[in-house]
């Protein structure tokens, strides 16, 4: 069974879109959409929802005000300042380390788990896919994305599936690193710009980090050529395989209010670019 993450340093890149023509073009896989703050892969490939858990991330500290003695040791401890005068938790303000919990002379601080979101199993026209919501300011996303790819690992055992894509989160946080680590390579998509490159080069050096292979494509590169060109020229004097060039195409905008992939809507020069790409993929990777 092999990994492919498909990330970008930045949102906006087009990399939800190249995914979900992935799904269309490959075969035997389970999609995984990590993104999970803002994700979106949902909205082009409709699913199905065959499984709903609830998932429950870090704990936030509750005083019991029966138990309490007020005598301030945890307000004294709290390096937040998220316990008030009259021994309240601000939920928001309190991080969830537990110090209070373990210096509470009267046992008085409870600590339970909380519920951050939900994640899903489900259905789509392409085959599963496992994906999540994530509550709104809520953290743990690393953590998520984790229990994600598991799940996605035990779905595609269980049905025989040897390849799982997953459309990685933006930047090079935490919930990137968990859709990385581990996985057999990364897709970066850039855009043409100045920011496009930086941001290559941040997440490529997070690639490099973890050991994993990094391949790069440009979207809308016929908007920037000459950016486009410096992309690829550090791409490959910098160990990554650049594997494609996907032009602008309106079709992207119609697709997408279709709730269709491009290359299922389209054979325009888009769609045609990404079929390009995805059979670089499965070459590099042996799919």
């Amino acid at each position: 069974m092999k990994e492919l993450t498909v990330i970008s340093g930045k949102g906006g890149t087009g990399k939800t879109s190249i995914v979900a023509s992935f799904a269309s073009l490959a075969r035997k896989k389970v999609m995984v959409d990590a993104d999970v703050d803002a994700a979106d892969l949902h909205l082009v490939l409709p699913p199905d929802i065959k499984k709903e858990e609830e998932f429950q991330g870090g704990s936030i500290a509750q005083i019991d005000s029966d138990l309490c003695t007020e005598c301030g040791e945890c307000r004294e401890r709290c390096k937040f300042d998220a316990i008030s005068d009259d021994f309240v938790v601000d939920q928001i303000a309190c991080e969830g380390c537990g110090v209070c919990v373990h210096f509470c002379p009267a046992d008085a601080i409870k600590f339970p788990k909380r519920t951050c979101g939900n994640w899903f199993i489900s259905d789509t026209r392409h085959g599963p896919m496992v994906h999540a919501k994530l509550g709104i300011a809520e953290e743990n996303s690393g953590l998520l994305v984790s229990l994600l790819r598991k799940e996605a690992k035990e779905l595609a055992e269980k049905k025989g599936l040897n390849t799982i894509i997953i459309d990685g989160p933006p930047g090079i946080g935490c919930p990137v690193i968990a859709s990385v680590t581990g996985a057999n390579a990364v897709l970066i998509i850039s855009e043409p710009t100045m920011s496009g490159m930086h941001d290559m080069k941040r997440v490529n050096e997070l690639a490099s980090f973890l050991k994993v292979p990094a391949m790069v494509c440009v979207n809308k590169f016929d908007i920037n050529p000459e950016m486009s060109d410096q992309i690829k020229s550090y791409a490959e004097k910098n160990n990554m395989k650049y594997i494609g060039s996907i032009p602008y195409d309106k079709d992207v905008t119609a697709a997408m209010v279709a709730q269709q992939s491009l290359v299922d809507f389209s054979n325009g020069k888009g769609a045609e670019a990404i079929k390009k790409v995805w059979k670089e993929v499965t070459s590099l990777m042996k799919l």
